[in-house]
């Protein structure tokens, strides 16, 4: 079986897509962003940056037309007093420009519309996935928000608990390939119909913590090693990992973990291409720092 068709000989994966390298690099210069801004001086008003997201709508209607004053009422649902305020402060900032009676974007009111636009997106994104970055809080950093825009987010709750797995083994039951890591086992042990699959239907590789493997030959030692003699099952190990990642044929998912009770509190999935590929060089990332599992040793022999 291949599951590294997407990286290098050497498990490293390859040079992503121009977006995803975009926002890898975002990501990575986040923590210094305020350090540069200070050094290059004189910080935004927070007032201003106020402003300019109350009139993103205005921005993201002139963004793909341009439109005159009546047609900016209507769009927007506003008077003409309100409409003329509008428009009168982004002329002044130079955000627009009046061309024959319609107004329309600049090249510096563009780049603002996109920039509001992904703030947007970005804090609702925050919103939704909070559940997740919650609990994976303190190894967030790797994550990136862009990818999971429009994410499905599954909760457990209290009536039924058992939700974000159910939902991860839907996933897995129409796939035929599944990678993936995680601090704890990817389903409780007891649960039979995730051990089934891995161990009898779709071609598997996951790094666990030693400790996990352990406890998986310990509950199931003749399917565990009768998978891996069939090379229907990889397992590797790596002594730290950042939280639970999921690959399916056509999907990634990310899961959050109680501590205390080591159930699945949150599922995130999508199968946004940016998402599966962000996904593959995180996977290949991880497994490159893991080591594969000795058939040899007392765990399996």
């Amino acid at each position: 079986m291949e599951f590294h068709e997407r990286s290098l000989d050497d498990g490293h994966p390859p040079p992503g897509s121009p977006i995803l390298e975009a926002i890898l690099e975002n990501a990575r210069n986040q923590q210094y962003l305020g350090e540069r801004l200070d050094a290059a001086g004189e910080r935004v008003d927070t007032d201003l940056l106020g402003d300019i997201v109350r009139h993103g709508p205005v921005l993201e209607a002139l963004r793909t037309e341009s439109l005159d004053r009546r047609e900016i009422e209507e769009h927007l649902d506003v008077s003409r007093a309100t409409s003329h305020r509008f428009t009168q402060w982004l002329d002044e900032q130079g955000f627009v420009e009046k061309i024959d009676g319609r107004f329309q974007l600049t090249g510096a009111g563009e780049a603002v519309a996109d920039e509001v636009l992904r703030f947007e997106a970005n804090v609702r994104t925050v919103r939704r996935l909070s559940p997740l970055l919650d609990v994976i809080c303190k190894d967030h950093q790797e994550f990136v928000l862009e990818p999971f825009v429009d994410a499905t987010v599954t909760l457990a709750e209290p009536d039924d608990p058992y939700q974000p797995v159910e939902r991860f083994l839907s996933l897995l039951s129409d796939s035929e390939t599944f990678r993936g890591f995680n601090t704890t086992h990817m389903a409780p042990l007891v649960l039979g119909e995730f051990h089934h699959q891995i161990f009898e239907e779709t071609d598997t590789e996951i790094v666990y913590l030693p400790t996990i493997v352990e406890k998986l030959f310990e509950t199931y030692p003749e399917r565990a090693r009768e998978a891996i003699d069939r090379g229907h099952l990889t397992l590797r190990t790596r002594d730290e990992l950042p939280y639970g990642l999921a690959i399916f044929d056509d999907r990634v998912g990310i899961g959050g973990y109680d501590e205390s009770t080591g159930l699945m509190q949150v599922f995130v999935d999508t199968d946004a291409p940016i998402a599966c590929e962000w996904a593959d060089r995180i996977y290949a990332s991880v497994r490159a720092d893991s080591a594969p599992l000795d058939k040899q040793t007392e765990l399996i022999g």
